[in-house]
């Protein structure tokens, strides 16, 4: 190849290999949280049609205003945090029926349902405490279990880090998002490019809380041995659920899934 030509191809090598990250981690919001808000409208038809759910709202310190769905039955308290396309009143439906005597608390992530904003690491971490610290003051409890799916994990292991739960369920959950990039973006410099960290894994040693880790033989977002890194270095006492042909979007049509859910949240303590 001619000095000319090497001297172009060379060029065209170091802008795509600095233009390639720059674009990715500028589109990182948009990659990792696909908001999923709803109208007045939808929201009160959702309201309309299951009227023993309860809204709520709070307002962030921040001053943002986030919403979840309050279901009151028994003890304990589920918090629930959601995958990072779920709108989360679907659970309304399917909560009481699959887990009943369970009061639930279904999160709304800013940017989802009918909370304001744009979703963050930091906001739906700051969020997680305000939704426990509420329902502590406001919700007759003093029992609560963080039930954390996909991405809701990361909320999930951060609560239990900082506040005194009964159990923590998690859902096809990583170890970080940093090891999640890095296994679908090989070639890009994942560590310092990502801002949403979710570092699960660095809490996990130290938290004594029961865990029941449920994940998917065929997830191909989240693989199964992310879920298990995070599982072995959880400090508590633990169950491992593993289940056979789900994926990570079909863990809930798998008969082992709620049968194992349900039992936990009845008594946490394993």
């Amino acid at each position: 190849m001619e000095l000319a030509g090497l001297a172009g191809f060379l060029k065209i090598a170091a802008g795509v290999a600095i233009g390639l990250p720059l674009v990715m981690y500028l589109a990182q919001d948009s990659l990792l949280f696909y908001k999923q808000p709803l109208s007045e409208g939808r929201r009160a038809d959702v309201a309309k049609r299951h009227p023993q759910a309860r809204e709520i709202f709070l307002q962030a310190k921040d001053g943002a205003k986030i919403h979840a769905w309050h279901l009151q039955a028994g003890a304990p308290l589920v918090i629930y945090f959601g995958g990072n396309a779920e709108e989360v009143s679907w659970m309304l439906d399917e909560a009481p029926a699959r887990a009943p005597g369970v009061s639930w608390l279904l999160v709304d992530y800013r940017g989802y349902g009918g909370s304001e904003g744009s979703p963050s690491e930091e906001n739906i971490s700051a969020d997680a405490l305000a939704w426990y610290d509420h329902a502590l003051q406001h919700l007759a409890t003093q029992k609560v279990i963080a039930f954390g799916r996909s991405l809701g994990s990361g909320a999930a292991v951060y609560l239990a880090s900082q506040r005194k739960l009964e159990g923590v369920v998690l859902v096809t959950p990583y170890d970080s998002l940093v090891a999640v990039a890095g296994h679908h973006y090989p070639w890009l410099p994942v560590n310092w490019m990502l801002r949403h960290r979710f570092d699960s894994i660095g809490h996990a040693p130290k938290l004594t809380t029961p865990l029941l880790c449920v994940a998917a033989s065929r997830d191909d977002i989240i693989p199964m041995k992310l879920a298990k890194r995070l599982y072995d270095a959880w400090g508590g006492p633990k169950r491992w659920v593993g289940l056979e042909e789900a994926g990570h979007n079909t863990t809930d049509s798998h008969p082992l899934f709620w049968q194992n859910v349900a039992s936990f949240l009845a008594k946490p303590g394993l």
